[in-house]
């Protein structure tokens, strides 16, 4: 019957019972279907959008396949045919799920019909009811004769009749659908039935499908670790290959660093000449710049006049632009009115003048910049001719090389060019070695190496002469430093040439060269700064004689413009690849350039190298690889396996050969178990060979043509000629076989297998040629003639010497019996009294035809097991599978007291199996294990006794599962009341498990409870718990009654807040109606001794309907008995290590005196008394105080250790039963049991991760008293104890607050320390104090910041103003003292500042500037810092500069006046200030310097006040004369006397003058003063007192000049006259004043 003509009994069912269209198709037709159809195509093989994910796996499979190569047909259809299989699973799937939701969609609609029914006959039913009422009305009002009445409810009657008949016909509608629901519904039911062992048949396929996928996806997972073991291999290797580029340069980088220290001792003779010379030029360069100042200091001088001047000339030409500006517009409105007159445009004219101008000035302008660019060419031609002719001198200059220098290097003019064509980097080696520019010469090709000449033609002159003038010039400082070590150097440069490139070439080989990342542009470059495509230059399966070519891109990947020069080849590749490299110049970043290499092999051999290129940021290489024609042989497998057969079968199967080279091949069949030494060792001889052909290559590069004859005349073998000698050879392997027992291979090391060759044969296949890309089959046939297990070996063999032969191994089991049973020991595992299990029996025939079996049952299993059927046919070369149904009851161990035993409940019986025609039953074994499935509670009932309704009592139990099984259990319909844990009352109790069940009681209302708690097991067993409680009801209440706290660090805190509740009304405490009122409670909490739990309030009164807030904090902390026993541990740990010292030392002190013996006065040797120590005493724990050293080491020691801790507590509440007696307030109030509330804690304790290591691990930092504007900084440390890193941050201290951290907080790794920098700047007087959390992840710390402020009292012994120090010798000092008195409780900082040393200060310029600009006359001017000394030191200087005044005590600052020169200007001021900005005193020093004791004060100001602070200009000046020597240079004095005149009343004008004398300790005597011709003053109204005197050292005399006008004064007329002032002391001083007189009125 064909495949569409057929329809399963369940399409017509769906047909006529209108189910959807699915078909479900059995084993049996499914074998039908591939039976008519054979193989799938692939529109059949299409599955659905819903298993596109099947399809996908399919591909997957089938690329595997692809992957393991060419597989036979049959496996191909076998392959099919199970993907086939699996769709055709998951389309049932559909299918079955499909038909089920029909099946649940139709008992839908029947219970929805049945509800409609039932709906339709309660109405009618109300209805009939109604009726009944309305007749019964009906006769009543008939019976009251009211018409009117019935006429109504008749008309009611009639309407409610027709609702009942129409409610009775559709409820007779409603009856019939529902028939037809059920019957439907029946017809599914029945459908599923019958396909209930389709269902069972579509699970066991999804089970193996999913095993399927999870194989596939191990085998992935084991595929992608070794990939990533490969790469970890690869990166190792890389590691050690990096190492080792950096010993090598670490070693040149040594080698460098010991020439260049030869070189500076050999430079270091010359260096003290150079410095003289230096010195030289220096003091050179100080005395010009001392004339450039003094021509400053001149054009200072002459700056005035130059302004007035260039004023006066400024205001000259104004107005003569001015005069000129009206002359041309006079004339342009003379030329205009002209221009008008004659009636010509005036406009347009002046216009075209201006533009004939502008073109003049134009043309002019041009003329000027040819003439400027001629004298330019000019200039530079003279140049050139001068640089060219100072080139010949240079050249005639330099000495001739010596004879051993004249033989010119090979490749110097390639040398020459690859310079100009591609100039290295400054980071890169000038030199290179002249035998790898030939290479590099000998591999570029002619092309690119002419037009490279062409480009550079033009340049290379240039440059040339442009190296030679720098050759010239680079000539040492000193003659003989290089010539010496000239021809010495060069020596040593060239000798490790020809090394240094072997080395750079085996480096290279050997990889990717090692390239250092370099920035650029501030990113870091990784790699070669040019890439290749392809990346490896790969040549493979060439031959020898003919020409391969490969283009090749270099892309620049580097972030700069980039450019890339060709260096060379490997020497391994130089005689056979050529490069064609035209230079592309600079390449922007993504710019390539191409590049071909051309091979030409001429040996047979792999090659491997790289080309090496040069680029403005290193070398890099591509890498060169070729590779000859091999062979590459493999089979798909192995191993061949047959299975089972039956005798006088023949099987066969096929292993499929690949050739995956390049290179043909002769194979052959070697049945003998043993190979002969010359095919066993081909790999070691072409190994071998290899080697040695690489080293004679590598030895004789130049004999080229005679390796090239020999490479050819090995590999052109004529096919004949090797035929026969792998004949030869396998002939004498076959010999050999017999004599050599040690090539015997592992595979046929086992003798316990017979080997038939009869039995197991090859095909027709057994010797042949194997070409390039060629798979063959070879056939292997299996006829088994005897039972048993069947092996044979033989290995496949080539007569390639690279190829190693291929073993196979073939295996088959030879039956006799046909019929079997395939699993012959059938073990149910374990099983359970009263529930059934199945199996299958699978009985399997190798037969020609069809065999009746009888399945038989012990008489005394026959209650408790059933095979069914008993009587089956099995088909030829079929299986048939056999039902097994086993239910064991109770009575099992009475009915079979042998085959079962009751003690360890293991059941074993005995099947035998009859097969028609066969003497031998067929035997197999049933094996179980029977257990019960029983629970059982230790305890029953449960008693809970008083419960508090805001408490919760827990009460245990413990279950016991007394099977062999695991059991699933679980209390179901549990009361609100009560919990069970763990897990809500389920879980899983393993075989023999016992397990603690906790149930907590809750009572909800005060009253007595008894109830009852059903376990049920897993297989539906109930097992019942009795319990009982009382229920109680206190008259406060807790809002929270368990408290969790989280895991908190040692050090760290944390709160939970809960209300304790006071209700308005009180409900007696068991089970009474009756309601009293509310009277006032007293609550104590009672907390354990030294516990870590505080509760704020803990006591406390309560009235009616309060509630009260508490705070419970748990603060963990270390026991001090803990601390105190660890420092006791830490103690006797020190004091046994004290001890084992002493016993060492005691010990080697023995041994010396026995050694050396003592010798007594009688000359008997005294014997050694050994010494005894007293024993250790035990540390007193009374001696270790707190926050000791060794207490700190304790504490820390313990918190490094800590693990963790957990601890529960409960704090009970007492609460009164109402306030103590008004009569007696102190006595105690009533308690009562049931009042008593418990607060149940929770305080899990862990290490902390943060702990304080400084300040004794004290979390308090006091400042103590700090004066106000101080600023007094503390640190304290933090250190990670944790294995975690901790990211530390901190709570924001008041910003107006006197506490500020100054530091930032950052991440500390395990075992860190931070240190934190906390400040306290107080601004008021009051005390501070304020707490700094440091937080982490895990907990808070927190640390106390305290301290005292304090106003400073600090007063000066100088109450401000002007200190003057007088007059004092140059170099001498004076000095005065100020005293500062602290009256303070603290120490007060101080600094005593300068403003000449202020950084604040106005620059000094700026002042003498307008000093030297503004006319002084009587009032000279002074600033604030005057005059100082030359030497860059300050003049006035204050110690101590700074510091601190204890509390109560005083501190001198002693203020120097040290002048290095003469002056009077000398000034400053000096400011003492606290260390809150307050200034103390302000004090303005002065001084005047002189060089002579005796000095002149007074008279006008002839020079500015602020001076230079260079020395004076020293200029050589002619020698003087003996007349002038003797005469010394007088001071000038200028003394203005302005007389006044008012109301024609003239008043004399007076000015004094003080004359001086300085006391020094090495000039005692004082001075004298005269005025040489006083009397000539007389005439001109000048007059003198006194006019000659003498001076004490260290005072001062006045004296007065008084000018009264003569009679004959004219007014506005000035007096002026000079005379002398002679001053002596230790030394005469002249000074020239010069008095000028005048009258002023009072407007001048």
């Amino acid at each position: 019957m064909d495949v569409e003509d057929r329809e399963s009994p369940f399409d017509v069912a769906s047909d006529r019972c209108g189910l959807p269209s699915v078909h479900l198709s059995t084993d049996e037709d499914s074998d039908e279907d591939f039976s008519v159809q054979g193989t799938f195509t692939e529109e059949e093989l299409a599955f659905p959008p819903d298993l596109e994910w099947l399809e996908e796996l399919y591909e997957d499979d089938h690329d595997d396949v692809d992957g393991d190569g060419d597989l036979a047909v049959a496996a191909v259809d076998g392959k099919k045919r199970r993907y086939a299989e699996t769709a055709r699973m998951f389309k049932l799937r559909r299918n079955l799920d499909q038909l089920d939701c029909f099946h649940r969609q139709k008992e839908r609609d029947v219970l929805k019909a049945r509800e409609e029914l039932k709906l339709r006959r309660h109405n009618i039913e109300s209805l009939v009811k109604h009726r009944d009422n309305l007749e019964r009305e009906i006769e009543r009002q008939r019976a009251a004769d009211d018409s009117v009445a019935v006429f109504r409810l008749r008309s009611q009657h009639k309407h409610l009749c027709q609702e009942l008949q129409s409610e009775e016909e559709l409820e007779g509608h409603v009856n019939t659908g529902l028939k037809q629901q059920e019957l439907v519904l029946r017809e599914v039911e029945v459908e599923l039935a019958r396909f209930s062992s389709l269902r069972q048949e579509v699970q066991e396929e999804q089970r193996v499908f999913q095993a399927h996928k999870n194989q596939k996806a191990s085998t992935r997972l084991q595929q992608e670790r070794k990939a990533s073991q490969n790469l970890q291999l690869k990166m190792q290797h890389l590691k050690q290959k990096q190492a080792a580029m950096l010993k090598k340069e670490e070693a040149e980088c040594q080698t460098k660093i010991e020439e260049g220290r030869a070189n500076r001792k050999i430079a270091a003779k010359y260096l003290k000449e150079t410095i003289r010379r230096m010195q030289r030029q220096d003091a050179e360069k100080q005395q010009q710049r001392r004339e450039f100042l003094e021509k400053r200091i001149q054009a200072v001088n002459s700056l005035k006049s130059n302004i007035a001047a260039t004023q006066e000339s400024l205001r000259v030409q104004q107005s003569r632009a001015r005069v000129n500006a009206q002359k041309e517009e006079v004339r342009q409105t003379q030329l205009r009115e002209s221009l008008e007159a004659q009636g010509i445009n005036s406009i347009k004219h002046i216009y075209q003048q201006k533009q004939l101008e502008e073109i003049k000035r134009k043309q002019a302008e041009f003329e000027e910049r040819q003439k400027s660019k001629r004298a330019e060419i000019v200039a530079k031609i003279l140049q050139e001719e001068q640089q060219v002719k100072s080139r010949k001198r240079q050249q005639a200059l330099v000495p001739k090389p010596s004879t051993c220098h004249k033989v010119p290097l090979p490749g110097r003019a390639s040398e020459k060019l690859l310079r100009y064509l591609a100039p290295r980097p400054p980071s890169a080696p000038v030199e290179r070695a002249p035998n790898q520019l030939i290479r590099f010469s000998d591999v570029s090709s002619s092309s690119s190496a002419s037009s490279d000449v062409e480009d550079v033609e033009g340049t290379v002159p240039q440059e040339e002469e442009h190296q030679r003038l720098a050759d010239s010039l680079a000539e040492p400082e000193f003659s003989g430093l290089w010539e010496q070590n000239q021809e010495k150097l060069q020596n040593k440069k060239r000798a490790p040439v020809q090394s240094e490139v072997k080395q750079e070439e085996a480096a290279m080989g050997g990889g990717a060269l090692n390239i250092p990342a370099k920035k650029v542009h501030g990113t870091e470059l990784k790699g070669p700064p040019f890439i290749s495509k392809p990346e490896v230059v790969f040549f493979k399966d060439f031959e020898v004689g003919i020409i391969y070519k490969k283009k090749i891109a270099l892309t620049n990947v580097s972030y700069v413009t980039n450019h890339c020069k060709l260096l060379g080849v490997s020497a391994r590749l130089k005689d056979f690849l050529s490069i064609s490299f035209a230079p592309p110049g600079s390449l922007s970043t993504g710019m390539s350039c191409d590049m071909q290499a051309v091979f030409q092999p001429t040996i047979n051999e792999d090659l491997e190298g790289e080309v090496h290129f040069e680029s403005a940021l290193g070398p890099f290489s591509v890498p060169v690889r070729c590779t000859i024609k091999k062979c590459e042989l493999e089979v798909d497998s192995q191993f061949l396996d047959f299975g089972s057969h039956v005798v006088g079968q023949t099987i066969s199967r096929i292993i499929t050969l690949t050739n995956k080279g390049a290179l043909a091949t002769l194979f052959s069949l070697n049945t003998s178990s043993r190979l002969s030494p010359e095919t066993s060792r081909v790999q070691t001889a072409s190994n071998v060979s290899a080697n040695t052909r690489q080293e004679e290559s590598s030895q004789h590069t130049t004999s080229e043509d005679r390796s090239c004859s020999v490479s050819m005349g090995t590999v052109e073998l004529q096919p004949e000629q090797e035929s026969q000698e792998f004949s030869e050879a396998l002939h004498t392997g076959s010999e050999a076989s017999a004599t050599d027992p040690e090539i015997i291979p592992e595979a046929c090391a086992s003798s316990d297998v017979h080997s038939d060759p009869g039995d197991i044969s090859l095909g027709s296949v057994r010797e042949g040629e194997i070409g390039p890309f060629q798979s063959l089959q070879l056939e292997v046939l299996f006829s088994p003639t005897i039972p048993g297990t069947v092996k044979l070996d033989f290995h496949i063999i080539f007569s390639d010497l690279t190829s190693k032969p291929i073993p196979i191994q073939v295996r088959g089991d030879a039956v006799s019996v046909p019929v079997r049973v395939v699993q012959p020991s059938i073990d149910l595992k374990i099983c359970m009294f009263d529930r059934l299990y199945q199996d299958s029996i699978v009985v399997q025939s190798r037969a020609s035809s069809a065999l009746r079996l009888t399945f038989e049952v012990c008489p005394e299993m026959r209650k408790h097991m059933e095979i069914l059927p008993k009587t089956a046919f099995v088909q030829a070369q079929c299986s048939f599978n056999a039902q097994l149904k086993f239910l064991p009851r109770s009575s099992l161990s009475k009915d079979a007291k042998d085959l079962f035993d009751s003690d360890t409940g293991v059941l074993e019986v005995p099947m035998a199996v009859e097969v028609a025609g066969q003497v031998m039953p067929l035997h197999f074994t049933v094996q179980a294990v029977v257990t019960s499935s029983e629970l059982r509670f230790d305890r029953t009932p449960v008693d809970f006794g008083l419960c508090s309704i805001y408490q919760s009592v827990k009460s245990s139990v413990r279950l016991t599962n007394l099977s062999l099984l695991p059991q699933d259990f679980g209390f179901l319909s549990v009361p609100e009341f009560i919990e069970v844990q763990p897990n809500d009352g389920f879980g899983t109790l393993l075989p023999q498990e016992t397990l603690e069940i906790d149930l907590i009681f809750s009572a909800k209302k005060a009253k007595e409870y008894n109830f009852q708690l059903r376990c049920k097991s897993g297989f539906n067993r109930d097992f019942i718990l009795s319990c009982r409680a009382a229920g109680v009801r206190p008259p406060l209440q807790l809002s929270h009654s368990l408290v969790q706290f989280g895991a908190t660090a040692i050090g760290d805190k944390s709160t939970a807040v809960l209300h304790l509740i006071h209700p308005k009304k009180t409900i007696p405490p068991v089970g009474k109606d009756a309601v009293a009122p509310a009277a006032p409670r007293l609550f104590s909490f009672s907390l354990p001794e030294g516990s870590d739990i505080s509760i704020a309030p803990s006591a406390g009164r309560l009235l009616p309907g309060e509630r009260c807030l508490l705070q419970v904090t748990f603060r963990p902390r270390l026991p001090d008995q803990d601390i105190q026993e660890e420092a006791l541990r830490l103690l006797r740990r020190v004091e046994l290590h004290r001890l084992e010292e002493q016993e060492r030392s005691r010990h080697a002190e023995q041994e010396a005196l026995k050694a050396v013996p003592v010798v007594t006065a009688k000359g008997k040797k005294a014997p050694v008394i050994p010494k005894t120590d007293q024993p250790a005493e035990s540390p007193n724990p009374a001696e270790l105080r707190p926050w000791s050293e060794r207490q700190e080491e304790a504490r820390a020691s313990l918190l490094h250790s800590f693990t963790g801790r957990y601890s529960e507590s409960t704090v009970p509440c007492f609460v009164s039963d109402g306030d103590p007696p008004e009569d007696d307030p102190q006595a105690q109030p009533a308690w009562s049991a049931f009042n008593t509330l418990h607060l149940r804690l929770q305080c899990p304790a862990v290490q902390p991760p943060l702990v304080v290591t400084s300040n004794s691990a004290k979390n308090v930092i006091d400042f103590h008293q700090v004066a106000v504007g101080e600023r007094v900084i503390k640190r304290f440390t933090v250190q990670n104890i944790s294995r975690e890193t901790l990211d530390l941050g901190s709570s924001v201290l008041d910003v107006h607050g006197p506490f500020s951290l100054l530091n930032a907080l950052r991440c500390i790794r395990p075992g860190e320390k931070h240190t934190l920098v906390v400040a306290f700047s107080p601004s008021l007087e009051k005390k501070y104090c304020e707490i700094l959390e440091v937080r982490s992840q895990k907990m808070t710390l927190e640390m106390t910041l305290s301290g005292v402020a304090v106003v400073p009292a600090v007063t000066s012994s100088h109450p401000g103003g002007v200190l003057d120090f007088g007059h004092v010798l140059q170099k001498e000092c004076a000095t005065h003292v100020l005293k500062l008195q602290n009256s303070s409780v603290v120490a007060v900082g101080f600094r005593a500042l300068l403003a000449s040393l202020s950084p604040s200060r106005p620059p000094g310029g700026a002042d003498g500037l307008a000093s030297l600009l503004r006319t002084h006359t009587d009032s000279p001017v002074q600033p604030a810092v005057g005059s100082q000394n030359l030497n860059g030191l300050s003049v006035f200087s204050a110690v101590p500069a700074e510091g601190s005044v204890a509390p109560g005590r005083s501190l001198d600052i002693a203020v120097t006046f040290r002048p290095d020169h003469p002056s009077v200007n000398y000034s400053d001021r000096l400011t003492v200030e606290l260390a809150n900005k307050s200034k103390v005193c302000v004090v303005d020093v002065k001084g005047a310097a002189s060089s002579h004791n005796m000095y002149l004060l007074g008279g006008d100001v002839l020079t500015v006040p602020i001076e230079s602070l260079l020395p004076p200009p020293t200029t050589r000046r002619p020698p003087l004369k003996e007349p002038e020597l003797k005469e010394k240079p007088t001071t000038p004095v200028l003394v203005t006397l302005r007389a006044g005149y008012s109301a024609g009343v003239i008043t004399p004008a007076v000015r004094e003058l003080q004359v001086g004398c300085i006391a020094t300790q090495s000039v005692k005597k004082g001075g004298e003063f005269q005025w040489d011709n006083a009397a000539s003053l007389q005439p001109l109204g000048f007059s003198v007192e006194p006019s000659r005197g003498s001076v004490e050292p260290g005072h001062q005399r006045t004296v007065t000049v008084t000018w009264v006008p003569h009679s004959g004064y004219k007014p506005y007329e000035v007096v002026q006259t000079c005379l002398p002032l002679t001053l002596t002391g230790d030394e005469t001083n002249v000074y020239r004043v010069t008095l000028m007189a005048l009258v002023s009125t009072a407007a001048d």
